[in-house]
């Protein structure tokens, strides 16, 4: 008859890398869906003023940003300027960057675009009229203006 060797135990079993790259993928999609990616980099100081009655907007992707306020490297100044998109505009830029988002948006989409004003508390209203004025010669007559929610006192 023969023998029979006994095997011996090794420990612990090896751990199964099977399932380590639906891991990975599924890490990466959850990291791929909850990231946003800012769209503008803001060259001006934005300090929002308060404001008691606000309200959110719906849809965010149908909104066009005008930022004012001072720039954040002195060298441009101290006087509140306007950005628009990532590069600083005059106020006669205006038309010609709502006609371009318009004409990015979809034919439905476009009588729904709102144009946000977020204007640092420190600006004149001199500068704002003149960018409203601006933003009703380009036809763009839904404004909103940014800021933040505060406590209402009683």
């Amino acid at each position: 008859m023969g023998r029979f060797k006994e095997k011996k135990s090794t420990g612990m079993p090896k751990i199964s890398t099977a399932s380590l790259p639906d891991i990975v993928f599924i890490l990466l999609c959850f990291f791929m869906v909850s990231t946003t990616m800012r769209e503008t980099t803001l060259i001006v100081k934005i300090r929002l003023p308060n404001a008691t009655e606000v309200q959110k907007l719906e849809r965010k992707s149908l909104v066009s940003f005008i930022y004012v306020g001072q720039p954040i490297k002195g060298m441009y100044g101290t006087e509140s300027r306007i950005q628009l998109n990532d590069q600083f505009a005059t106020v006669e830029d205006i038309q010609s960057f709502i006609a371009t988002e318009r004409e990015a948006r979809d034919e439905a989409d476009r009588r729904f675009l709102t144009t946000s004003i977020k204007a640092d508390r420190d600006t004149r209203m001199g500068i704002v009229s003149d960018i409203k004025q601006e933003l009703r010669k380009a036809g763009a007559f839904k404004i909103n203006y940014s800021s933040r929610k505060t406590a209402r006192l009683k």
